[in-house]
């Protein structure tokens, strides 16, 4: 039942010139439970008259309390609801609704509320006399509703005139009605230029109460023309939209394309967290459109800062033309920041010249942490003498304050400052605190301090020892300034100004002595100093700096060593933080920061940028960032990134950053475009965007910013090591060249370490601290330390090594022991003594492990050696060095030497030897052919050896080597044999340079010498204990991106790394080129799982290279894992690094569980059998699920030993799980390769069966050529299974075999295929084609078309093309995917349909295609993807009448459940349609079944125009007849009639009842009768009636004013429910016809439908229009709590279940709660069948999954395993529609309610209720372009249908009045109202040939739906002209994408 409410519309106009309008008003109304139709204020001719108020009643249904009101000058609208009268929401609108005045916006939301308080309006004040002069009291009087008691007022002015800042004292109001007076103090500037720059605020009614500052941020998108000029506008909206802010300008931001403006907006309303944002723009400049990406907003009271995306124009040209947009939050993004504001007075002293001109900064100490440098904004008037000066400032909660720094910048002459307190309120809670001052802050006054420490507790004074080295150039002259930090704070940055004991500072040896004043600060901890860098030789030796509190004495002074802050020397810092003697490796953590400059115009800086982190431990200082990691020339230049380290103590997680920079230099403007910081101790990465302006001159002229932080990613964790080096004190003992080192522990082995600095490292006698970021390798047993041998004098005397590190331990601590007694606690006051035990507790402390050396590493000392390995001195158990004999033996092939450098790396049970050049040899010449070379090597020893990796660099000329073997001897004399029989080489094999081989036993080598043939084979299986790993790289698609350098990758896996040279591309000759994945083939031994991976280059050639991603597919592990970049790897960019390390994405990761299967395959013993082609094979389980294609030869070796004649190979595959069942395989080979041709026999596929133990064997029988010279020229076959061999262990410990044969087997089928090239200019083309058919049993693999049966050559334009593919049975046929591979002159190809005919079933798959494939045309794809058509098969039974045959023509359409088709012609082919005959077509037809009706329709052309239907019949699976038996003739027969409808029956059932439509139509009460001819066309359900004229009325005048016509039409199908009504006249007589609506009932449904109209059918009036759609009202429907969900249940015939199920349903608005599905005695369900259930639940809107559970009916517990095997559930919702869920899943009985299966929708259905609802008018934008040739112009009408997925838009004229239309090289734009049409498909344009020069070129057409902005294209291109081309005058056009 549909509830109607009457309620009553009041419009106040407003009392403005030129207020009024003529137009026609509409109104939407929003309520709780719905939205009413669109409804016109009608009313007497003057209605919206300047000052009246008018009243309306409309009728529509209950749509609950209203919410707003959507859609002249507006003041404001009142609703009231009759029924309920007192429910009166008032709408106040106070705005134009206008496109020329205001801003330009005619419809406006309005928001309402039941307060008229909540009505503001806009006064404006102004009088003749000058008002507002200095001084002076001006009086208004407003007329106002009672508003009763006044909280605010909102003032301001518009900025307008020469001096239009004003300071406004007060404002006093006085309410007469109520006889209230209230004052409003200001005493503010409203002025650009003054104050805050505001000429707007909200005042609050006798307030000095704070107002709230809001932080809004804009950012105007990096989209072309984004920017604007206009004046941007802003409206904050509070939680349910009860309190907004009022209209805000938003003056002075920029507003330029990619920038971020920052406004502080003050209004008196806590508001925030805000539910919406209203932005917009008064249009008023030249390019006044705007891009606005998103507005940010931070309200510091809550802390809460919201983002607000927008990413859409603001323009009347662009999209839907708004100026003015609603955003709402990104819940998401929500950041809680904690910060609070405080009132901050600070009094200055009133004495003389005690006032400062400096800038002053505060910072604020407190028991949980402390302040940021608060910088206080000194205008010109702050901090005079005698003053007080009020702050606002924000400060995290820190606790208790404890203590308060207060300072100045001493640059100004008048700089000193007599500081008398301080006092800091938190308005929040109202806590004060009180510090008093009383001193100068002045260098030349006091003790000549510019920094004060004004403690909450007494002070006290340090004293501070900075001892210079004695270190050549140790001295510096540059400004030292020094921090000392303890457990209660600290004392800030002092600069070293004043030494006590010395004049020059900071000389060589000094030790200059200073004091510190500050409050106590606890234990002291670190202590951090720096230096400016300023002045010649600034840089510095510090010793050590000692602390200690005065009047102590100088042995309790805390020592803190250092050394170098020098740019030139050791790490290049020139700030450090210090810590007490021994604690370095435990106190730091590296900060490593990386710093993106943007890539805008201008965007580098010259300034100092500084950096501060605020972490959950405590915060960093404030660090200005001098010296970078990656050194680039300079710094912050636009698109670098710069990386600095910061070295402090752990502040622990990050929670934001502060970030800026000094505003010094020539170009201080920064463009910071994102922070990335990486603490690899915490194995954290945070990612801190920014993407805006830091300069004075941009944006909001920040030049400091705090982020926080978008992302917190896990990378690899690491611990820090400091190594201590110590070279030898002797001659020439010091090095140049670069030393490495490598640390060995009981859990692994960290990467090679490079041990340098910037100072001159290694030399004679020094002792060297490096501090390192290394993996945790447990404890350390051995080192491996080398140097590279460059540079002169590289010998090097190393005495020893020191590595130091922290580690958890017991550690014995004292601990008082607690009194137990009180008797003893009395005797305990007598003991002077305390007791102490001593307990153990676990702490961190700091192992040392110490490797002594004293040896030569040099080539020309000792034994020559430039590497080696140092045991730690802790660590007995190993045995020591040990020496191992390495044997090479190179092939006796022809070429096999190389005189390329070969590495070897031998691995053992305890570590490896690390990569050692084989240098020396017993030979002269090494690795000649058949030569044997003896190498020594000496090494720490290694246990058992394992592996053994050896590659050689590929340099000098012919570098290939075929490698026979290596042995090895170790001092025990034990031998290994590590076979290879391999190529290293990129031209040979399988390309690789680098090969891992493993021991085998003596005894194999030895079968090998006796039997060759034997070896290889026995060789090729031991290799397999290798990973093959498939390495994929992309370059990316960059200008510029490609390399020619040589490109170097490393794998770290859990347990190894192995690096390889990535020199042969298996894709492409030319490596690393732009846009291009190169792929590899790797091998290597037991890395374990992949965690990261190193790739670089060795900047070679033209180097830069751009790395999108690199892939890599370990398929023996089951892990796909993909490592992205996107980053370059080039000197000249980013951050200049040519390696980078990449980590895996989890989220782009895949990890399967592979199967090992043995595949035997069987060549057959005939001529020519064998083949060295590469064979591939595919495995297909049941339902099509299948294996990736797999080569079963890993190189050209094996593929040259397999598959010989008559041979049987093994191979042991470990490809996807397929399931029990293996219904086919594919095989086949890539033809490549000496006589590639195959004959093969047989395959044998052997698995493991699942449960018990024994295995199964399918045979699959082939005995066919795989070749293309032979058979039928395939190189693929595919194989169904023969027999299936059974081995199972019986329990007597016997083998039982059982042999079945394959009965159900899928069949082989044969598929004709038959490809249609289209026929237009360019359509055909020379490249290779390959096609995959799928259907719901499998897919055929991709297949070459190569062999055309009708054309030598193929695919020429206009021609049908023939091919045979044979495949095992696929099933239904529903896909096809079809692609060239753009080779050859010409490839574009433009393809009409492929049509695939199954031989075996003799069914027809018809796929129309009608695109390019093409890189140059349309969407530019060479790929594409087709879905089958239905085909029916169609049978006309032409009556056996006298002359019932025809030659007429016939056009068909059919209605079916899920749409219908456009009318069809039905060609007569001669001999069709004759008398008594029988014709049988098949017809193409889109997928609508279950068909309804059908209609047809003849057009009386032709010499024998009538024809007598007997009936047709359509067919697939399912036959419907439609049965006529009557003449179609305009002479014959009862009926006259030359069209008909006839229903579908099946199996006797007539699927649509016949029914009478009585049809009133009512003229409106306007001067608005026609008597022009009308027709309709009504929609249903069922499809439509096809066009019905108005003739027959009960009225002799019809459509006269205020009349209402009545027609009949019986006898005509029903269409069930009605959706829309299509109403249009012929515009003859009298034609302007103004309909109010039209009623249509249903007589065989006793329903009346109403469909509203209320408008012009008129060329004249209105939108011109004379053709309209009407939607139904009757569909408005009522959402109401409870819903009725039908519940169909599919089980599957395995499990079936006697148990109860459950379910809930998931929604978008909520969940349900469970509804149980019982299985009774009586009622048995889950039986393998369909079972129905029907709940009535709350509303939880659309269904998005559901939860499926399994539980015993009784609650007893489960006894074994029990499970439902659910195949399908469909959810039915009367008004929403079907929901399908394909689970195929079975659910575990369980009494658990938390243990179910969660289903996601695989299908939606929308119901034809749903479907209806959405119909609502919709203006559509339409361009036509015609083409731009000579006589591309028409004089023709032009006629366009649109057809959407709701149906079309019938044909409309494409008028307009005084416009010569359709001209060459013209636009045209039309505005069309249609019912919306849902996603464009398809539109005909035509024209009616009329007119001098009919023929039209017409290039294109574009649609916009002006509702939401989508615009869709239609090209054309084409002659719409009889004269040329085809002859067509109409065309149907699809859309470009």
């Amino acid at each position: 039942v549909l509830f109607l409410s009457v309620y009553e519309v009041v419009t106040v106009t407003g009392d403005v010139k030129g207020a009024g309008t003529d137009a026609n008003v509409f109104v939407t109304l929003f309520g709780d439970f719905g939205v009413s139709p669109k409804v016109h204020l009608a009313s007497s001719r003057n209605a919206f008259e300047k000052n009246k108020t008018d009243v309306f009643r409309i009728k529509t249904q209950n749509i609950g309390p209203i919410k707003k009101l959507a859609s002249w000058f507006l003041d404001r609208v009142v609703v009231t609801d009759m029924i309920r009268p007192h429910l009166r929401f008032y709408f106040p609108c106070n705005n134009w609704l206008s496109r020329e005045e205001g801003d330009n916006l005619f419809v406006r939301d309005l928001l309402g509320s039941l307060n008229p308080m909540d009505v503001p309006k806009e006064r404006r004040l102004d009088s003749d006399k000058d008002n507002f002069e200095r001084g002076s009291e001006d009086k208004f009087t407003i007329e106002a509703p009672n508003l009763g008691r006044l909280r605010k007022i909102t003032i301001g002015h518009n900025n307008r005139g020469s001096s239009a800042g004003w300071f406004l004292d007060k404002v006093m109001i006085d309410d007469m009605g109520n006889k209230e007076i209230y004052e409003f103090p200001v005493n503010r500037w409203f002025a650009m230029d003054e104050d805050d720059g505001k000429i707007q605020r909200d005042v609050l009614v006798g307030s000095m109460q704070p107002m709230i500052i809001y932080n809004v941020q804009v950012m105007t998108g990096d989209i072309r023309g984004a920017g604007t000029n206009s004046k941007i506008h802003m409206v904050m909206h509070g939680s349910k939209g009860l309190k907004n802010s009022g209209k805000i300008f938003l003056e002075g931001g920029a507003f330029e394309r990619a920038l971020i403006d920052t406004f502080n907006v003050e209004i008196c309303e806590l508001i925030s967290p805000l539910s919406r944002v209203t932005i917009g723009h008064d249009n008023g400049a030249v390019g006044a459109g705007w891009y606005c990406e998103k507005v940010v907003i931070y309200c510091p009271f809550t802390g809460i800062e919201q983002t607000f995306p927008c990413g859409m124009w603001l323009d009347e040209d662009e999209g839907d033309g708004l100026i003015e947009r609603e955003l709402y939050e990104m819940v998401s993004l929500r950041q809680k920041k904690q910060k609070y504001p405080w009132s901050l007075w600070i009094w200055t002293s009133d004495i003389k010249g005690a006032g400062t001109d400096a800038q002053v900064f505060l910072q604020i100490y407190g028991e949980k942490g402390k302040s940021d440098e608060i910088k206080l904004e000194n205008n010109s008037d702050s901090f005079e003498q005698g003053q007080l000066d009020k702050f606002m400032i924000e400060m995290p909660d820190m606790g208790r304050l404890l203590k308060l720094r207060i300072w100045h910048e001493k640059r100004n002459p008048f700089a000193g400052w007599h500081l008398l307190q301080v006092t800091l309120l938190k308005t929040l809670t109202m806590d004060k605190y009180s510090f008093e001052c009383g001193r100068w802050l002045d260098i030349n006054e006091d003790d000549n301090e510019i920094v004060r420490e004004l403690p909450a507790t007494g002070a006290l004074i340090y004293r501070v020892t900075i001892c210079t080295g004695n270190v050549s150039g140790s001295g510096t002259d540059a400004s030292v300034f020094l921090n000392v930090i303890g457990d209660l704070g600290d004392t800030g940055e002092r600069l070293m100004f004043m030494s006590k004991n010395n004049v020059n500072k900071f000389e060589k040896g000094n030790h200059d002595e200073f004091l510190i004043e500050s409050v106590f600060l606890g234990q002291v901890r670190r202590v951090r100093v720096g230096h400016d860098g300023r002045g010649g030789g600034c840089g510095w030796y510090l010793d050590k700096v000692l602390v200690r509190e005065e009047g102590q004495p100088e042995s309790s002074a805390t020592e803190f060593p250092c050394f170098w802050l020098d740019r030139n020397e050791d790490d290049g810092q020139i700030i450090r933080e210090l810590v007490p003697a021994g604690d370095g490796v435990r106190l730091f953590v590296g900060y490593h920061i990386a710093i993106k400059t943007g890539s805008v115009n201008g965007a580098s800086s010259d300034s100092k940028v500084f950096v501060k982190l605020y972490g959950e431990k405590g915060d960093t200082d404030k660090v200005i960032l001098a010296v970078s990691d990656n050194d680039l020339r300079n710094y912050f230049e636009t698109a670098r990134t710069d990386i600095f380290t910061l070295d402090t103590y752990d502040i622990g997680k990050i929670n934001r950053l502060l970030i800026g920079h000094t505003n010094e230099g020539l170009r201080a403007g920064w463009f910071l475009d994102s922070v990335q910081i990486s603490v690899p101790v915490h194995g954290m990465q945070y990612m801190f965007p920014s993407h805006r302006w830091l300069c004075k001159d941009e944006a909001d002229g920040k030049v400091e910013v705090e982020i926080y932080p978008s992302e917190v990613l896990e990378i690899e964790k690491v611990i820090n090591y400091e190594i201590t080096v110590v070279t030898g004190d002797m001659r020439s003992a010091g090095t140049n060249a670069d030393v490495f080192c490598q640390i060995y522990g009981d859990e692994g082995k960290t990467e090679i370490l490079a041990l340098k600095s910037r100072s001159n490292n290694f030399e004679r006698g020094t002792t060297e601290i490096f501090k390192i970021e290394a993996l945790d390798v447990g404890k350390i047993y051995k080192i491996r330390i080398f140097h590279d041998g460059k540079g002169i004098g590289d010998g090097w005397f190393l005495e020893m090594v020191d590595i130091k590190r922290l580690t958890m331990a017991m550690v014995q601590i004292e601990v008082k022991k607690e009194e137990t007694t009180k008797k003893e606690k009395k005797k305990d006051k007598k003991k002077k003594k305390e007791e102490v035990e001593i307990i153990e507790e676990l702490q961190e402390v700091v192992e040392t492990f110490t490797f002594a050396c004293s040896r030569w590493l040099a080539r020309d000392e000792e034994d020559g050696e430039i590497v080696v390995e140092l045991l730690a001195d802790s660590n007995e158990e190993l045995e020591s060095v040990n020496s191992y004999e390495v044997y090479v033996y190179t092939g006796t092939m022809w070429g096999a030497g190389t005189d390329a450098k070969v590495y070897i790396t031998i691995y053992g049970e305890s570590g490896d030897t690390g990569e050692r050049w084989l240098r020396k040899s017993n030979r002269l010449n090494k690795f000649e052919k058949g030569q044997e070379d003896v190498f020594s090597l000496t090494a720490v020893d290694l246990g058992v050896l394992k592996k053994l990796r050896i590659r050689h660099d590929n340099s000098q000329a012919s570098a290939g080597w075929f490698l026979d073997r290596v042995e090895i001897i170790d001092t025990k004399d034990d031998t290994y044999f590590f076979p290879c029989k391999r190529w290293l080489a990129v031209d040979e094999d399988d390309c690789q340079l680098a090969r891992e081989l493993v021991p085998v036993d003596e005894a194999f080598m030895k079968k090998g010498d006796e039997d060759e043939d034997d070896s290889e084979a026995t060789l090729g299986l031991e290799q397999k204990m290798s990973t093959t790993y498939t390495v994929k790289i992309k370059t990316g698609d960059k200008k510029y991106a490609g390399t020619d350098a040589n490109v170097f990758m490393t794998l770290f896996g859990t347990k190894d790394d192995t690096i390889i040279t990535l020199k042969a591309s298996k894709t492409h000759r030319n490596k690393f080129e732009r846009g291009m994945i190169d792929e590899f083939t790797v091998e290597a031994v037991d890395l374990g799982p992949l965690r990261k991976l190193r790739i670089g280059h060795d900047n070679g050639g033209s180097a830069g290279w751009f790395l999108d991603w690199v892939e890599i597919d370990a398929q023996s592990v089951g892990q796909k894992l993909r490592f992205p970049c996107g980053r370059w790897l080039d000197k000249g960019e980013d951050d200049g690094a040519i390696v980078r390390d990449l980590f895996p994405n989890p989220l782009q990761s895949e990890f399967y569980t592979p199967v090992p299967y043995e595949i035997k395959t069987f060549t057959s013993d005939v001529f020519g059998a064998g083949t060295d082609a590469d064979v591939f094979i595919v495995l297909y389980g049941r339902d099509g699920v299948c294996t990736q294609q797999k080569s079963l030869c890993v190189n050209k070796r094996e593929r040259r030993m397999y598959f010989e004649r008559g041979a049987e190979d093994m191979f042991i595959v470990e490809l996807e799980d397929v399931g029990d069942v293996i219904e086919k395989i594919r095989i086949g080979h890539d033809n490549r390769g000496v006589n590639p041709g195959w004959h093969l026999d047989r395959v044998e596929i052997r698995r493991l069966l699942r449960k018990g133990k024994g295995s199964e064997t399918v045979i699959f029988p082939c005995e066919r050529w795989l070749a293309k010279s032979e058979d039928d020229g395939e190189t693929v076959r595919e194989l169904q299974p023969s027999d299936i061999i059974t081995e199972k262990l019986s329990r007597d410990g016997s083998l039982k075999v059982t042999e079945v044969e394959v009965e159900d087997a899928l069949e082989a089928h044969t598929y004709n295929v038959s490809v249609m090239t289209g026929d237009v200019s360019g359509a055909g083309t020379d490249a290779n084609v390959f096609l995959t058919i799928y259907g719901d049993l499998g897919d055929t693999g991709e297949r070459k078309l190569s062999k055309s049966e009708t054309n030598s050559n193929k695919f020429e334009r206009g021609s049908v093309d023939k091919f045979t593919i044979e495949a095992v049975d696929l099933g239904q046929v529903f896909k096809i995917k079809i692609r060239h591979d753009n080779s050859m002159m010409s490839p574009d190809w433009y393809l009409d349909q492929v049509e695939v005919f199954d031989l075996d079933t003799e069914e027809v798959y018809l796929f129309l295609c009608e695109r390019w494939l093409s890189r140059k045309r349309e969407d530019r794809l060479i790929k594409r993807v087709f879905y089958v058509k239905v085909i029916y098969e169609l049978t006309v039974v032409t009556g056996d009448v006298q002359n019932a045959g025809t030659d007429t023509k016939i056009f068909m359409s059919v209605f079916g459940a899920n749409g219908s088709t456009e009318e069809i012609l039905l060609r007569k082919n001669e001999d069709r349609f004759e008398r008594g005959q029988e014709d049988t077509f098949n017809m193409e037809i889109d997928d609508i079944a279950p068909l309804k009706k059908m209609r047809l329709r003849i057009d009386g052309s032709g010499s024998r125009p009538d024809w007598f239907l007997d009936k047709r019949d359509l067919s697939t699976e399912e036959v419907y007849v439609f049965t006529y038996e009557e003449w179609l003739s305009r002479t014959r027969g009862p009926k006259r009639t030359m069209i008909c409808e006839m229903p579908a029956v099946v199996d006797d059932e007539v699927m649509v009842e016949l029914t009478t439509y009585i049809i009133q139509v009512k003229t409106s009460d306007v001067s608005a009768g026609t008597d022009a001819n009308v027709w309709v066309i009504v929609f249903g359900e069922n499809g439509d009636t096809g066009r019905l004229a108005l003739k027959e009325s009960t009225k002799s005048n019809k459509f006269e004013r205020k009349q209402v016509d009545m027609f009949r039409f019986p006898d005509i199908l029903s269409l069930g429910d009605l959706s829309k009504v299509r109403v249009w006249h012929d515009n003859t007589i009298a034609p302007g016809w103004h309909l109010e609506h039209i009623d249509v009932k249903d007589e065989f449904l006793d329903k009346t439908f109403r469909f509203p109209c209320d408008r012009w059918l008129s060329k004249k009036d209105d939108d011109g229009q004379i053709m309209r759609e009407l939607a139904c009202a009757n569909n408005d429907y009522l959402d109401l709590n409870e819903k009725t969900y039908e519940i169909c249940v599919t089980t599957g015939d395995t499990d079936e279940t006697k148990e109860n199920a459950w379910i809930v349903l998931e929604g978008k608005k909520c969940r349900s709660k469970e509804l149980v599905m019982e299985n009774s005695s009586k009622k048995k369900r889950f039986l393998g069948n369909v079972d129905r259930f029907e709940f009535s639940s709350k509303n939880v809107g659309d269904i998005a999954a559901i939860c499926l559970g399994h539980t015993p009916k009784d609650g007893k517990k489960v006894k074994g395993e029990a499970y439902w095997h659910v195949e399908e559930v469909v959810v039915t919702e009367k008004e929403l529609g079907n929901y399908i869920f394909r689970c195929n899943a079975l659910i575990p009985l369980s009494p658990k309610r938390d243990e179910f299966l969660t289903f996601e929708c695989t299908k939606t259905v929308e119901s034809f209720a749903s479907k209806a609802r959405s119909l609502v008018p919709v203006k559509y934008e339409i361009i036509i372009i015609t083409g731009d040739e000579k006589g591309a112009g028409t004089d023709a009408n032009v006629f366009i249908t649109m057809y959407g997925s709701n149906g079309d838009s019938g044909s409309r004229q494409l008028r307009q009045r005084l416009r010569n239309l359709f001209e060459r090289g013209q636009t045209d734009r039309f505005v069309v109202e249609m019912l919306d049409m849902g996603d464009l498909q398809r539109v005909r344009v035509e024209h009616d040939n009329s007119g001098l020069c009919p023929g039209w070129l017409l290039d294109r057409v574009e649609i916009t739906n002006t509702a939401n902005g989508v615009t869709t294209i239609f090209l054309c291109g084409k002659w719409l002209d009889t004269n040329r081309a085809d002859g067509q005058i109409a065309r149907v056009l699809y859309p470009k994408y």
